[in-house]
């Protein structure tokens, strides 16, 4: 599903215009990403939580010559999704055949 799809479902569930439901989306993800940078955590029960991570400064290794290169220390957005998430995503595993 890409942005188009995702705010014609909006439109459709919330019984809204397509303008509207872009809208909402846009302020919605413009409101998580300004949170997330300033250091803050957005929560959305059942869904998950975006926050940020500092990554360290680190040596890694040019995968093409194998010589060693620095890799400057980041901060990094972060997804845990939630329980409610987790379990729409999630599927049984298939029972095997008892012999």
């Amino acid at each position: 599903m890409n942005k188009t799809e995702l705010i014609e479902a909006i439109a459709t569930g919330s019984e809204i215009s397509k303008a509207a439901a872009g809208r909402a989306l846009d302020a919605t993800l413009d409101a998580i990403k300004s949170t997330v940078a300033k250091g803050d955590t957005v929560t959305l029960v059942g869904f998950g939580t975006f926050s940020s991570s500092k990554r360290a400064a680190r040596t890694g290794k040019n995968p093409r010559t194998g010589e060693p290169i620095k890799i400057a220390a980041a901060t990094v957005p972060k997804f845990k999704p939630g329980v409610g998430f987790k379990e729409a995503v999630s599927k049984p595993a298939p029972k095997k055949k008892a012999k």
